[in-house]
């Protein structure tokens, strides 16, 4: 049986995202292929110095205890894009 992205965010919104909102967080799926799962954080939880831990103890956890045939879940980490811009001018020196 085919794992939909529907029947993961299922588990999501009931088991990972009300421990994420206690952190001012969420989850947001990228993508699902073959058998991978990619996600990304998203508020507080974004770039937080512990998403690594959170996404292998708790979202990984709870996906692949209730769908075995996910092989992997992948933290997809995006850079705030005014934090590169301000990179950028400290960088060039134009502050």
């Amino acid at each position: 049986m085919e794992i939909t992205i529907q029947q993961i965010e299922a588990i999501l919104d009931t088991k990972v995202r009300p421990a994420l909102a206690e952190h001012n967080g969420d989850v947001i799926i990228q993508s699902l292929e073959d058998h991978v799962l990619k996600v990304r954080l998203t508020g507080k939880c974004s770039g937080c110095p512990a998403a690594h831990s959170t996404n292998e103890e708790l979202i990984t956890a709870e996906v692949q205890s209730t769908f075995p045939s996910i092989q992997d879940v992948i933290l997809v980490e995006d850079i705030n894009p005014e934090l590169i811009d301000m990179a950028h001018k400290i960088l060039n020196h134009t502050i």
